[in-house]
């Protein structure tokens, strides 16, 4: 009498190869949806954020974070939008938003920005200065401010050394192989020149962009582009 022995022959081998395949197909491809809709998504910020800066403007002839007290009890009602009131961060009416684009408190314009949109109903967001979900955030969770190349202490220069326009609007957190796409579709896909270029994340004002070629996947960066 002869022994059965058990196992799978090779046509089963063969079919669940394919199956392990076709399942590692489906989440490569659903990481690239979701990689490619973070780029769209960042690239949209970057382009709505402009659209506030000019659609404020031309609605209240200022830009927003830079009005005094008494022209934001105007607009929204006595004591409903806070005016920036810091020395040197704060300067209403001079035509630009004052301040870092990271900035994280009420002393400077570039923080204020934040809520004069939202009160005029061109962004969405707490109005609430003190609510934790206060500050914009990009796809990643990472920070997305505006500024206009005035520091925190008054110094007339733009984040990242070189760049040139009125305004900036930066986004931090992004990683490597979202950089490259953003530059490539917005501007030259050159990240240490033109309208859009690259800093690591962590760098201070001043800061030199990197070259394209030295853009790391899996770093995170801090991206500006000018208006």
């Amino acid at each position: 009498m002869k022994n059965q022995q058990g196992g799978f022959t090779l046509v089963e081998i063969a079919i669940v190869l394919v199956i392990i395949g076709l399942l590692l197909g489906g989440v490569l491809k659903g990481q690239e949806l979701i990689n490619s809709a973070k780029v769209k998504n960042m690239i949209n910020d970057f382009r709505t954020t402009s659209a506030l800066v000019y659609g404020y403007q031309d609605r209240f002839k200022s830009f927003p974070g830079d009005q005094t007290q008494v022209q934001l009890d105007a607009a929204f009602g006595t004591n409903i939008a806070n005016a920036c009131t810091a020395a040197t961060t704060c300067a209403p009416n001079n035509g630009r938003v004052d301040g870092d684009w990271n900035a994280t408190t009420a002393a400077a314009e570039t923080f204020i920005f934040w809520q004069h949109v939202r009160l005029a109903n061109l962004a969405t967001g707490a109005t609430n200065i003190a609510d934790a979900n206060y500050l914009s955030r990009n796809a990643d969770g990472g920070l997305l401010g505006v500024e206009s190349g005035v520091s925190s202490t008054g110094a007339a220069a733009p984040f990242i050394a070189g760049m040139r326009g009125s305004f900036y609007v930066c986004s931090d957190g992004v990683l490597g192989r979202y950089v490259r796409q953003i530059d490539t579709t917005m501007d030259d896909g050159n990240t240490a020149g033109g309208s859009v270029q690259a800093v690591p994340i962590g760098s201070v004002r001043g800061a030199v962009a990197v070259q394209t070629a030295n853009i790391v996947d899996g770093q995170q960066y801090i991206v500006c582009a000018s208006l």
